[in-house]
């Protein structure tokens, strides 16, 4: 349909289509769908937007008749024993009868009034005309001139539309001459050949372009399918699933699964971005290897998240491809995984450190392979030994602190950074995690900037102690949801930590006197919460490593006066405290420290986000700073500057939200504060909805946030007595008593200790403080999180969606999302990316001649002409 005069006649023929109501099924005007376009870009183009709507709405039977036209002929082909010859049985009508599906789902799935249509004429149980009768009723030979009678048509029980439309696609990903290298004659034209070496495979199947660009657009249709879930809110997705999902997930032949699995699997992961030799991707996104990695990695996580739901009083099926992800065990496979995925997280850590502009662009996949990373480390128990065993985690610990650190200041990048912290949370929960650690880190000084730190010298555990005291103080106060999981980290790790450094043991102090402040406490009513956690943490130091931290010991002795302190809390001194520190404030409300609640900068930023300035919390900044203190080799702290972030709270800015972000607010995030000891960890009952086979996570909901709605928490002295009794202050206090009465005063008046009081305080045996139990904060799945994180996934596949179709119309472009927000951008004019030459010229002319279609961008009323929805980020 090279021609404007072809593509005149298709368009006419989609204004018919809502035009003329009640069109016969056996109107040769079907055919048109599958002869006609020569492209995707094709049916996009000029099957615009409107026009699906405009006959959903008008004519929901050509609608109907037209799905059923287009996967007849799908079905057809697949079975045809000539498909895919060009001449009677062609590639490309399987390809138009693909491409329209894939137009028209979205626009079914977005009516919510659909809804019972949708179940009934997709799932429900129907008779169809048998193949022989199909193939009969077609004309083979246009020469013959004998009209012969046509046979008695013949009807058969079949399985629902949808559950046939899902597996002919899975056979056509293995179809031969179509996907995969023709097989010799008489062999089975599906064979479920894995489609690169890896796991599973020894041994790659030749391929080529047209294999690899069938492949990206049934996995697209395969996508559509299953894109139902962006049609939901994300409190409603984990409870009701989406049908076709299910299906695909539930299927127990274990050779569909395993050659699916392993061929997405290992074609993501043997994806080398080394091979770009030009930093600007940005310029070449329509590499087709590119594009198919897109589709398989999206498809791949979409299959291996889905919590397929449980029905009461029915045994619900396992999800298969998470089921066998887990039972992957092979040394050499595991090492395939890493080595793939370390191949892709590396390129932004050597692109940001390089000096050409654009150079961090260079790999779109990076958020997706971290999220690959996590299922395969909670689905997968041997992957996760593997990885600690083998010290490989330390470099996955590298990368994730620093896509979290690149990203902590960008709103449209928080729910990779959340992601980031649970992440790190599910790997501390290991002992030997803990344990390896201890290890000396070598290399900090070849880390790109953004995650370097100034002067370090430590053990893996002071560079992540340090990453994470910079994520709470540094951003902006934008990760408050994330403060219990960067906190659980440090208590899981806490009881096996050796020889920390004096600057990591700063910023742990640093972190206890904000926590511990009167503006902090009272802030709402959770805050006490991650005071707790905190104490716990330093008190399995206490416990555990006594002898092996004579620096963390000295800085609490430093520090001693704040512990004392809060062992005295009450409402009228903490109000106090803060009266004193508003009045300070304000005496020093002339220097322009942009840091001070009441400075230029921030007054800038609450007349930007008015929302957050309902609450009136004060953030961690605003403790007093009386006592700050430095200990040993802190080389950078003294100049360095702290902003902080809010206390915790789910009333998050509007603003900052992002257009492609959860309807769930920060309490939908686990909970994170609940411990266990280490001889219960794995045994906590899966919760009676949501489990997810083989993880080792638990299921309840948390909100970090006792805010009431008007965001004016009120402390009382009632609310004080029901927490401060409980915190875990009995060790901390008991060293300090025995520690000051067997140091001599002098020795611990200065910042920095002698090495003869660190031998003392090694030697000192402490009296009354026994090793507790080691308790292991899980990180524990709730519906709103499962909400929440396939609101993540799926956002990330319809931001890809928009890079891969540039130039074309996005599969979800302008329909009704409700599991994200999409933002509407601005249209942009000719770019290299973009450019406007003779095509369009063509594409004006037709625009001309039938009104307003637009070939470039998407029609409708919610996108400006030429216009995008374009994700600003997952929140």
């Amino acid at each position: 349909m090279g021609a404007s005069d072809s593509k005149l006649v298709f368009k006419k023929g989609i204004f018919r289509l809502s035009e003329e109501r009640h069109i016969p099924a056996d109107d040769t005007y079907w055919t048109s769908f599958w002869e006609l376009p020569e492209t995707s870009e094709d049916v996009f183009s000029l099957f615009a937007p409107a026009d699906v709507r405009r006959t959903r709405d008008n004519a929901l039977e050509n609608l109907e008749t037209l799905i059923l036209a287009v996967t007849s002929r799908l079905f057809v082909l697949r079975h045809h024993p000539s498909f895919p010859d060009p001449e009677i049985a062609p590639d490309s009508h399987a390809l138009n009868c693909i491409r329209v599906l894939t137009r028209i789902l979205p626009f079914l799935y977005e009516k919510e009034s659909l809804q019972a249509w949708e179940e009934n004429f997709f799932w429900a149980r129907r008779r169809k005309r048998t193949r022989t009768s199909l193939i009969a009723n077609e004309v083979l030979f246009d020469e013959s001139q004998e009209v012969q009678p046509r046979p008695p048509e013949e009807f058969e029980d079949a399985k629902p539309l949808a559950e046939e439309l899902i597996d002919t696609l899975i056979d056509l990903l293995f179809f031969s001459d179509l996907t995969v290298p023709r097989q010799p004659h008489g062999s089975p034209k599906v064979s479920y050949s894995i489609w690169q070496s890896g796991v599973g495979c020894a041994t790659s199947i030749p391929t080529t372009k047209e294999h690899e660009s069938n492949r990206c657009e049934i996995l697209r249709l395969l996508l559509t399918l299953t894109s139902q879930s962006m049609y939901m809110s994300p409190s409603v997705l984990p409870l009701k699933g989406a049908r076709a999902l299910t299906h695909i997930c539930t299927c127990p032949d274990k050779q569909v699964v395993l050659s699916v699995l392993c061929s997405l699997l290992n074609t993501t992961l043997k994806y080398n971005p080394a091979t770009w030799r030009v930093p600007y991707n940005t310029l070449v996104f329509k590499d087709p290897k590119q594009i198919l990695v897109t589709y398989t990695l999206q498809f791949l996580l979409v299959v291996l998240l889905y919590p397929v739901p449980e029905e009461p009083g029915v045994l619900t099926p396992k999800n298969f491809y998470r089921h066998f992800a887990g039972r992957l065990h092979r040394p050499q496979d595991f090492q395939f995984i890493v080595d793939g995925m370390t191949r892709i997280l590396h390129q932004p850590l050597q692109a940001n450190a390089s000096y050409i502009p654009g150079a961090q662009n260079s790999v779109r996949f990076a958020p997706e392979t971290i999220m690959l990373f996590w299922e395969l480390t909670q689905c997968n128990k041997r992957f996760r030994s593997f990885m600690i065993d083998t010290e490989r985690a330390h470099d996955f610990v590298i990368f994730v602190l620093f896509y979290a650190l690149e990203y902590k200041g960008d709103a449209s990048k928080q729910g990779v950074v959340r992601m980031c912290a649970f992440l790190l949370q599910t790997l501390s929960a290991e002992k030997n995690f803990g344990i390896n650690l201890n290890k000396m880190f070598e290399a900090q000084e070849t880390l790109p900037p953004a995650i370097r730190i100034t002067g370090f010298r430590g053990t893996y555990a002071d560079f992540l102690i340090q990453s994470i005291y910079n994520l709470i103080t540094k951003s902006q106060g934008k990760l408050t949801v994330i403060y219990p999981a960067l906190l659980a980290v440090i208590n899981n790790i806490s009881a096996y930590l050796e020889g920390l450094s004096g600057s990591t043991c700063t910023r742990l102090i640093q972190l206890y006197n904000s926590m511990s402040s009167p503006s902090f406490l009272m802030a709402n009513d959770t805050n006490h919460n991650l005071l707790r956690s905190l104490l716990e943490s330093i008190n399995a130091i206490v416990e555990h490593q006594y002898k092996k931290n004579p620096h963390f010991i000295y800085a609490i002795i430093r520090n001693r006066k704040r512990f004392e302190a809060l062992r005295s809390f009450t409402l009228e001194s903490g109000q106090e405290e803060i009266e004193r520190r508003n009045r300070k404030r304000k005496e020093a409300a002339a220097s322009n420290d942009p840091l001070e609640t009441n400075s230029t900068r921030s007054s800038l930023e609450s007349l930007r986000s008015p929302t957050t300035s309902i609450t009136q919390v004060p953030t961690l900044h605003d403790v007093p700073e009386d006592g700050a203190f430095a200990v040993g080799d802190d080389d950078d702290s003294d100049n360095e500057q702290r902003p902080t972030p809010s206390p915790s709270s789910h009333s998050e800015n509007p603003s900052r939200a992002s257009s492609v972000e959860p309807h769930a607010d920060g309490s939908g995030v686990p909970r994170q504060l609940r411990g266990m000891s280490e001889k219960a960890r794995g045994k906590m009952p899966a919760g009676p909805r949501f489990s997810r086979q083989n993880s080792t996570t638990s299921l309840s909901g948390y909100s970090i946030s006792g805010q009431s709605q008007t965001g004016a928490f009120e402390p009382t002295a009632e609310w004080i007595d029901s927490w401060l009794p409980e915190l875990p202050l009995h060790t901390i206090l008991t060293l300090i008593n025995q520690l000051t009465a067997l140091l001599p005063r002098q020795s611990i008046a200065t910042d920095s200790p002698t090495p003869a009081v660190l031998q003392r305080i090694q030697e000192i045996q402490l009296v009354g403080v026994d090793a507790s139990p080691v308790r292991v904060h899980m990180f524990e799945w709730s519906p709103m999180a499962l909400g929440w994180y396939e609101s993540l996934l799926w956002g990330f596949v319809f931001a890809s969606e928009m890079q891969v179709a540039r130039g074309t119309v996005g599969i979800w472009n302008t329909t009704n999302i409700k599991l994200f927000h999409v933002q509407q951008t601005a249209a942009q004019g000719p770019s290299l990316t973009s450019p406007r030459g003779a095509v369009d010229a063509v594409g004006s002319n037709i625009v001309s001649r039938i009104g307003a279609i637009n070939l470039r961008g998407a029609a409708g009323p919610a996108v400006p002409p030429g216009g995008a929805q374009a994700p600003r980020r997952i929140g």
